[in-house]
C-alpha cells in the first residue's frame, strides 16, 4: 500500500493506493477516509487517451505538429532562449505543479536567465489575497487552519461555494454545524453551500466592500472593538474610526441589495458569536477591487481581535492543490523567492544562496500581462491560458503573435495546445513524487503510484534539462525531488518566519508538516513596526456597468464533479456526473421576459464576444445575475479583462451580458 495526497483542490486529502485501487486514507487528519468524486477517480486521469506522451514540434502554427526527440526539443528551446533578450522570455506556471517543480523553474528564470517574468495561474485566483495579506500582515500568511471550524461559533462564507469547490472541507463544515457551528453565506446565488446556511444573504455582485464596511462600522459604533488587541497589535485604528464616522450606512446597505431586516438578522448572530471565521475565495478575489474586498473583510477581524485565536480569523481558501506552495517558493513574478521581494538586501541574500549575479531588481510580468508584452518565447506549464484568461478573443489574437510558444503538459487536449510550437509531455499526478502545500499551510507529499509513461518526465526534470543545455549544470544537477526539497528547505531559512526546514521529506506521506505555527502562537505580524495594518477602503464601482443593451451580470465558478476545462475529469470512464458541463442559470423573471424554457440553447453575449449555453431556470439566483460554470470551455469569450491595480487579478465575476434566443 502506498500513501499519497490528492492533486485536485486545495484541501489536500490523504489517499491510499493498493492493487490499482484508490481510496481515502482513514487516518489522514484532513479527510479521515473521505474523498470527493474527483479524488476517488483520479487514477483515470493517468489512463485517459487524452494524455500527451511524446514531444512534438512545428515551425509555424500553420504546420502540423510532428513527433520529435527530447534531445531535439530541448536543443531547439535552449537555442531560442539563448538568442532572445531575457525581457522577451516568459514562464507561465501553475498551481498543479509540485513545490520542487516550482523551485527549479523559479531558480532558473529569476536566478540564471536574468528575468523575473515567471508567474503562475495563481495570479488569476489568489493574487488579490496575497497582496491583501502582505498589506495587512506584512507577509502572505493564512492564519486559520481547517480544523479551526470545530472551535468556531460562526463561519461566514463570502463568495465561496465549498460544497462544489472544496467538497471534503464542506463535509467537515456540515459536521461542525451538527455540533453547533452557525453558518452565514453571502452570495448572489443560492448555492449548494448556501442551502446548509443558518442565514443566506443574496448579496448583490460587487458589493462585498460595502457589506464588510457596514460590519466594521457597527463593530466600532457598538463598542465591540478589542481595544487591548488594537493597542498592542494594530496600526491605523483612529484613522479608520474617523473615516467610518463620515461613511453613510444607508448608501452602503442599498448597494448590497439587502434589506435592513436582513442585515440586522446577520448582525444579531454576528455580535453574539465569540469565535468567528470568515472564509472566502473567488467571489472576492476575482475583482477589479479584489485586494480592497480582502482588506475590508480582514478589517473586521483586526478590529474585533478575532485572529490568532483558535476558531477565529480570516481564511482565504486556495483553489488549486499547490497554489500556496507556489506562493511560498516565489512562483509569482511580484516576489523573488521564499516570501522575499526585490529590495537590495533580499537580492543579495538570494544571489549568494544560488551563487548567481544575474537577478534583476524589478518585478516581472504577471500572467495577466505576458500575452500583451510582445514576448518572443513563452513557456506554459500545466495550465491553459487560452481557456482561462478573460477576454478570450483578445487572448487568441495576442498568443498567435508570439514566435515560440512551448507547452509542457500531461494532456493533449488543452485549448492552448492549438497555439503551441513545441509540446513536451510531463508526468501527471501518480507518475511523479514531490510536495505540495494545501490551503491551510499543511505540507504533504504526492507519491509515485505507477511507472512514468515512456517519454514523459517530471516537470522539474524538464526545467533542469533546459537549464543544463543553457550551461547551468553546476546549479541544476539534482538527482531527485528530495534533493530539490532539501535545497528549498535551506533557502527558506533566509526568511525568518518560514520554518519548512523542520520538515522531514521522507515522513511527509504519513506525517504532514504545518509551517508557521509559531507565528500564530506568538501573534506575530511582519510589518515594519510588527503591527497589523487596518486599511480604509471604499467601493469605487469600478467594474463593468450593466446597460439597456447588456442588462445582466455574469458570474462564473466551479461545479463539484469537474476540474476546470475537464482535461482530467471529463473522460469516457469517469463516474456519473451530477451536473452538466454547461448550463446558464437564469432567474424565472428573466426567463419569462425572454420566453425561455429549460434546456433551450441560447446565445450569451458581452461586448467582447458571444457563446452558446443551455438554459437552467432557477430561483436560486438574483434577477440581475446569471451564472455559467467554468467547465464551459468558451466562457471566457465573455469575461472582462479589467485588472485589480495592485494584484493584477482579473474581474471575472462582473461582466455585463445579454441573452438572446437562437431562433430570434
Amino acid at each position: 500500500m502506498i500513501k499519497s495526497v490528492c492533486g485536485y483542490c486545495g484541501v489536500g486529502c490523504g489517499l491510499e493506493f493498493e492493487e490499482d485501487k484508490l481510496r481515502g486514507d482513514v487516518v489522514y487528519p484532513i479527510n479521515e477516509g473521505k474523498v470527493c468524486s474527483k479524488g476517488v477517480s483520479e487514477l483515470l486521469s493517468i489512463q485517459t487517451p487524452t494524455r500527451l506522451l511524446r514531444p512534438h514540434i512545428r515551425e509555424s502554427l500553420h504546420d502540423e505538429l510532428k513527433i520529435t526527440s527530447w534531445d531535439n526539443a530541448i536543443d531547439v528551446i535552449a537555442k531560442k532562449i539563448k538568442t532572445t533578450n531575457s525581457d522577451k522570455i516568459g514562464f507561465y506556471l501553475s498551481g498543479q505543479l509540485l513545490t520542487e517543480d516550482y523551485y527549479i523553474a523559479n531558480k532558473l528564470v529569476k536566478g540564471f536567465l536574468g528575468t523575473n517574468n515567471v508567474d503562475t495561474n495563481s495570479r488569476t485566483c489568489m493574487s488579490s489575497a496575497v497582496v491583501a495579506h502582505k498589506k495587512a500582515f506584512g507577509i502572505d500568511f493564512v492564519p486559520v487552519r481547517m480544523e479551526d471550524i470545530f472551535k468556531a461559533n460562526l463561519l461566514i462564507l463570502a463568495g465561496a461555494n465549498t460544497a462544489e469547490a472544496h467538497v471534503v472541507f464542506h463535509n467537515n463544515i456540515k459536521k461542525a454545524k451538527k455540533k453547533g457551528l452557525k453558518i452565514i453565506v453571502l452570495d448572489p446565488r443560492l448555492t449548494d453551500t448556501a442551502k446548509i446556511a443558518d442565514l443566506y444573504l443574496p448579496l448583490k455582485v460587487g458589493s462585498d466592500i460595502d457589506f464588510f464596511n457596514l460590519v466594521s462600522k457597527r463593530i466600532i459604533e457598538e463598542n465591540l472593538v478589542d481595544e487591548k488587541f488594537i493597542e498592542e497589535n494594530v496600526n491605523n485604528y483612529e484613522l479608520l474610526r474617523n473615516k467610518f464616522k463620515r461613511v453613510p450606512a444607508t448608501k452602503m446597505l442599498k448597494r448590497t441589495g439587502l434589506s435592513k431586516e436582513q442585515f440586522e438578522e446577520f448582525w444579531e448572530i454576528y455580535k453574539d458569536s465569540e469565535n468567528i471565521i470568515s472564509a472566502w475565495t473567488m467571489g472576492l478575489n476575482q475583482s477589479v477591487q479584489g485586494v480592497d474586498k480582502n482588506l475590508a473583510l480582514i478589517n473586521t477581524h483586526l478590529l474585533s481581535g478575532k485572529i490568532y485565536k483558535e476558531g477565529n480569523g480570516p481564511f482565504s481558501l486556495t483553489g488549486q492543490p499547490n497554489a500556496m506552495g507556489g506562493r511560498e517558493v516565489g512562483g509569482l513574478s511580484t516576489m523573488l523567492a521564499v516570501h522575499m521581494g526585490f529590495e537590495k538586501e533580499s537580492i543579495k541574500k538570494v544571489s549568494q544562496f544560488w551563487d548567481t549575479n544575474k537577478i534583476d531588481n524589478k518585478p516581472g510580468l504577471t500572467a495577466t500581462q505576458m500575452l500583451s508584452a510582445k514576448l518572443d518565447v513563452l513557456v506554459i506549464c500545466h495550465t491553459d491560458p487560452v481557456y482561462h484568461l478573460p477576454n478570450r478573443n483578445k487572448v487568441e489574437r495576442l498568443i498567435k503573435k508570439i514566435p515560440t510558444v512551448i507547452e509542457i503538459n500531461a494532456y493533449d487536449n488543452s485549448e492552448t495546445s492549438n497555439f503551441a510550437h513545441i509540446k513536451l509531455p510531463a508526468a501527471p499526478w501518480g507518475e511523479k513524487e514531490g510536495t505540495q502545500t494545501n490551503l491551510d499551510r499543511t505540507i504533504t507529499k504526492q507519491e509515485k503510484l505507477t511507472r512514468t509513461s515512456i517519454d514523459c518526465k517530471p516537470d522539474w526534470e524538464i526545467f533542469q534539462l533546459i537549464a543544463q543545455k543553457l550551461g547551468f549544470k553546476d546549479a541544476f544537477n539534482f538527482e531527485s525531488s528530495k534533493e530539490i526539497f532539501q535545497e528549498y528547505q535551506e533557502m527558506t531559512k533566509l526568511s525568518s518566519h518560514m520554518d519548512m526546514h523542520k520538515a522531514n521529506y521522507d515522513d511527509l506521506s504519513n506525517e504532514p508538516f504545518v509551517w508557521g505555527k509559531d507565528i500564530v502562537s506568538k501573534k506575530e505580524f511582519f510589518t515594519k513596526n510588527k503591527k497589523a495594518n487596518l486599511h480604509f477602503v471604499q467601493n469605487k464601482l469600478m467594474s463593468e456597468k450593466t446597460s439597456l443593451k447588456y442588462p445582466l451580470i455574469l458570474v462564473t465558478g466551479r461545479t463539484r464533479d469537474q476540474w476546470h476545462s475537464g482535461t482530467k475529469t471529463n473522460l469516457p470512464k469517469t463516474l456519473l456526473k451530477f451536473k452538466d458541463l454547461d448550463f446558464c442559470e437564469i432567474n424565472p423573471t428573466n426567463a419569462k421576459k425572454l420566453a425561455l424554457e429549460n434546456d433551450e440553447i441560447i446565445k450569451v453575449i458581452s461586448i467582447r464576444g458571444e457563446i452558446k449555453s443551455k438554459v437552467l431556470i432557477t430561483e436560486n439566483i438574483r434577477e440581475d445575475t446569471i451564472f455559467i460554470p467554468v467547465s464551459n470551455r468558451d466562457v471566457n469569450y465573455l469575461t472582462n479583462d479589467l485588472l485589480d491595480k495592485d494584484s493584477l487579478q482579473p474581474d471575472y465575476n462582473h461582466s455585463a451580458v445579454r441573452i438572446e434566443k437562437i431562433n430570434s
